[in-house]
């Protein structure tokens, strides 16, 4: 068995032809979501991202699934993927009035999706529980992703005759005309994994979940991660469905109070420094820290399905 504390994952995708993540609309103009990053170079460039709120649900989605599908523990909100999770329970509501932070918390981590993707409850009270999964942005790395817009029109079967008059052609309601944008490139992901909160209750510092459940929601977890990189969900899917033509990195955990080293993909040399920072923390804790590095896909679903398998939540002592 493998005892994991906390994990790390730095991957560089390559995805073609996607639009996971859209701005919006202006006018007749969908627009592709740009931030601005400085590059290890120093320099700032304004690159296409794919937002961690996007990736967050992609993966709660998952773990959604997987835990109906093995019958962990959710409230009666999430069990519907009702995106307020117990906030939306009428019962929760009405119970947690008067209750102490402590009490909430413990009352959250019943829920197997309250418990791995986090809450915010203000009924009442102000009483967060912070997320065990957390995801960065998607950014593509500069001078290594592009976005082109596409002209779209909606087809009219009754129109017989394109109009000479251009008022006429333009408020001619059965041909919307739009254009649509299709993003390719490589993108810098990142996320973390603090696998020792699981059933945690930060609030009294003590598990309130036993350590057998924890670990079965460690398994459902790592498993909801390797789906959402094998399966993005997003925008756009029903036509621009990505090609996911390669996904290299390094993947990282601690089986102690260690935290796993991880270096975004934007620095070229991530996966060497997160090798080298390891064998640095080592020297204070002898094997403790462990870097795996992947070279396609199929690599990094094995490595993170042969941990949800072996795996064992680290339980702090009391």
């Amino acid at each position: 068995m493998t005892t994991l504390y906390n994990l790390s994952i730095a991957a560089q995708a390559t995805l073609n032809l996607h639009s996971l993540n859209n701005e919006g609309g202006e006018g007749n103009q969908i627009q592709t979501r740009m931030v601005n990053i400085v590059g290890e170079d120093g320099r700032i460039y304004n690159v296409n991202a794919i937002s961690g709120d996007m990736l967050k649900h992609i993966q709660a989605e998952h773990l959604y699934a997987i835990s109906r599908d093995q019958e962990l523990p959710l409230c009666a909100a999430c069990s519907i993927f009702d995106a307020n999770r117990m906030s939306a329970d009428p019962e929760f509501r009405g119970w947690v009035r008067g209750k102490t932070p402590i009490q909430v918390v413990d009352r959250l981590l019943t829920c197997t999706l309250d418990d791995m993707e986090g809450n915010l409850i203000t009924e009442g009270q102000s009483t967060p529980r912070k997320s065990v999964v957390e995801f960065g942005w998607a950014v593509g790395l500069p001078d290594a992703v592009t976005t082109d817009q596409y002209f779209h029109v909606k087809y009219d079967p009754d129109r017989k005759e394109i109009p000479s008059d251009k008022s006429e052609r333009e408020s001619n309601l059965g041909q919307a005309i739009f254009h649509r944008p299709a993003n390719s490139g490589q993108y810098a992901i990142v996320v973390n994994i603090e696998a020792q909160r699981i059933g945690y209750n930060d609030i009294s510092q003590k598990y309130t979940v036993e350590e057998g459940e924890r670990s079965k929601r460690l398994a459902a977890l790592l498993q909801s991660v390797a789906y959402t990189f094998v399966q993005p969900n997003g925008a756009m899917r029903n036509t621009q469905n990505p090609h996911i033509v390669d996904v290299c990195g390094a993947l990282a955990y601690s089986t102690g109070p260690a935290p796993a080293p991880l270096l975004s993909p934007l620095n070229r040399a991530f996966a060497d420094q997160m090798v080298a920072i390891a064998a640095s923390l080592n020297k204070l804790h002898e094997g403790r820290l462990v870097v795996e590095r992947f070279a396609s896909l199929a690599e990094l679903v094995e490595i993170l399905t042969r941990l949800a398998a072996e795996g064992e939540v680290y339980s702090a002592k009391a």
